[in-house]
């Protein structure tokens, strides 16, 4: 007896191949949306109305949480609250910095201790004798921000990762609204925030209106910093700032498990998951749903390069397929 799955489990497509030596030795599958700048579908890859977990390409919503419940922040400090950021030393200053402004110490931080994201910042940092630390984990910034909204509003500080807190609500309410849907599984992120899951239409809804709002408004504000301090919400040697720095008005942000999400200052969007979660996808990726947007500017030949090494020499690439 022959069972038919339902569409939500049906095999995503191949979203890019591995090729070494001319032999495609693995691929890699996924779905992907992209919106024209007037909101509708221009292209949907595999299952784009499932969920899935955004990981941190949920920061921004989680930045412009901590606005809507009043924290003051603007600058690099904003775009650190939204920020996954690579370790470096500028990174870890400024977070030291924003809790010394708020009279926190780094042990009411419940990130877990970890080192640097960036390979390169990694070695140089265990190098120099560092070690895990929650400051040097990706999301201090996030987490920092969270507990000053905390302090800001008189709510618990030793509670502020649970779903129920009133700032975790806020964020609740802030995600669906930009994404236009309710949020359809609530997990616990490697961060341990609160991780909400979301449609990629719905994520890349989400960015679209974050680069359409209103001047001033908390999701508009998120986006202007992200944009202005983009070295600050990923690091030097990152996709989402080079995409950011050169390509005037993008929005973009990484999520853990192979998410993208960009968005366009028309109202053009894209967001998609590679199934697997292999990130060496992401960039190859990026690129391809980037050029079917539109966007010819000469970095995101950057972004899309992956090569793949072999004796120290390059062999192959990892491609998109799409």
């Amino acid at each position: 007896m022959s069972v038919t799955p339902p569409p939500s489990a049906a095999t995503p497509p191949v979203l890019a191949e591995v090729v070494r030596s001319g032999f495609v030795e693995g691929r890699h599958r996924g779905s992907l949306v992209l919106l024209a700048a007037d909101g509708s579908v221009e292209l949907a890859l595999g299952d784009v109305t499932a969920p899935v977990f955004p990981r941190s390409a949920n920061k921004p919503m989680q930045a412009a949480g901590v606005l809507r419940v009043g924290l003051d922040l603007s600058g690099e400090r904003l775009a650190l609250a939204a920020a996954s950021h690579s370790g470096e030393t500028f990174h870890r200053d400024l977070v030291h910095k924003m809790l010394g402004e708020y009279g926190l110490r780094p042990d009411q931080l419940q990130c877990p201790p970890d080192l640097p994201l960036d390979p390169e910042e990694r070695e140089t940092y265990l190098a120099a004798g560092g070690a895990r630390d929650r400051v040097v984990m990706n999301c201090s910034g996030k987490h920092t921000a969270m507990l000053a909204a905390c302090l800001r509003n008189d709510w618990p500080t030793d509670t502020y990762l649970d779903p129920g807190h009133p700032l975790q609500q806020t964020i609740h309410g802030v995600v669906e609204e930009a994404a236009g849907e309710p949020v359809a599984a609530v997990g616990t992120d490697g961060c341990g925030a609160p991780l909400l899951a979301l449609t990629l239409t719905g994520l890349a809804r989400a960015y679209r209106s974050f680069v359409l709002a209103a001047p001033g408004t908390p999701e508009r504000r998120v986006a202007d910093a992200m944009r202005a301090h983009p070295e600050y919400v990923a690091g030097t040697r990152r996709h989402d700032t080079w995409l950011m720095r050169e390509v005037p008005g993008a929005l973009s942000k990484m999520g853990a498990e192979a998410v993208q999400a960009v968005a366009l200052p028309d109202g053009r969007a894209l967001a998609f998951k590679v199934e697997d979660g292999a990130s060496r996808a992401l960039g190859p990726v990026l690129a391809r749903a980037l050029r079917l947007l539109g966007v010819r500017a000469p970095v995101v030949e950057r972004i899309g390069h992956a090569p793949l090494l072999g004796g120290g020499r390059e062999v192959g690439e990892v491609r998109a397929v799409f």
